[in-house]
């Protein structure tokens, strides 16, 4: 009997160890389940490293132009460890390169943000701002480029996109930083952050839109305008889209008007003649079956 009782004390700790790392395991959440980081926090965290960062240059002329525009969009890195210029008083990272010599006027420059952060809801965008400079390097305009959303089925085709037109024949050089209007700014995207909460994806939001904070650093395309990147920004999402008359109505204007049931052959095309909701069916002549 003694012996008995000593096999089972054994089992008895194993039992209860087993039992603790059941309940241990049950407080582990997986990355996707987790609550997302303040974005506030990531963001603020940006901004203050850009204003300890030391500028190399104030003025357009001290800036290197020895890079050539990419003759297609390339992915570059702004953030810490990337040259810094103070413009108007103002901190950004920046790019600058030559413009070509030999592209024909007017010619497109495409520009796209990536999301900062693993969470949509906490994420921001760099704020992508261009300036274009004749060869005295005095400015010839500048422009903060807004940006729209496009969801596309790779990555190149997925973010926010821009686009800046160069029509001067003065433009020799191109500047791309953030201006603190930029950094200000948002960009609208058409996904709840509902979506992307804790909860996710078991509770999913149907409906809702907000905007993406901008921000000093992250990663941007630029280069000049490709097939590709005209799809996206031609076809991307600006704002919300006006609220419509429905579809019926739509199909209603825009078909003949003898394919819709009950409408009069001679009426005039965008009018449609239907009956009301509560007029009754009228019987076929002669055909309708009669009681017994």
């Amino acid at each position: 009997m003694p012996s008995r009782r000593l096999l089972l004390v054994p089992l008895f700790a194993v039992a209860v160890l087993a039992l603790g790392a059941c309940h241990q395991v049950k407080k582990l959440v997986p990355p996707n389940f987790r609550s997302p980081e303040d974005s506030s926090t990531a963001l603020d965290q940006a901004k203050a490293t850009l204003q300890q960062a030391t500028p190399c240059c104030s003025s357009y002329a001290d800036f290197s132009f020895q890079n050539l525009l990419p003759w297609e969009p390339k992915r570059f890195e702004l953030g810490p460890g990337s040259l810094v210029a103070s413009i108007n008083g103002e901190r950004s990272y920046f790019l600058s390169f030559r413009l070509p010599p030999d592209s024909k006027l007017p010619y497109r420059i495409a520009i796209k943000a990536e999301l900062n952060g693993r969470w949509l809801r906490a994420s921001y965008l760099f704020g992508p701002t261009v300036t274009l400079l004749d060869e005295a390097f005095q400015p010839v305009s500048s422009e903060d480029i807004p940006l729209c959303e496009h969801m596309g089925w790779t990555s190149e085709t997925t973010g926010a996109f821009g686009s800046v037109k160069v029509t001067s024949k003065q433009a020799r050089y191109l500047v791309l930083y953030s201006s603190a209007k930029q950094q200000a700014d948002s960009t609208y995207w058409e996904q709840s952050p509902a979506a992307f909460s804790a909860e996710a994806p078991v509770k999913m939001a149907t409906a809702g839109s907000f905007r993406i904070p901008h921000g000093p650093d992250g990663s941007v395309w630029v280069g000049l305008m490709n097939s590709t990147f005209a799809d996206a920004v031609d076809s991307s999402i600006c704002g919300k889209a006006p609220k419509g008359d429905g579809v019926l109505n739509t199909l209603r204007t825009a078909l003949p008007v003898p394919l819709w049931p009950g409408a009069d052959p001679a009426a005039k095309p965008g009018t449609v003649n239907t009956p009301a909701a509560d007029t009754p069916a009228r019987p076929d002549d002669g055909n309708q079956a009669k009681p017994d």
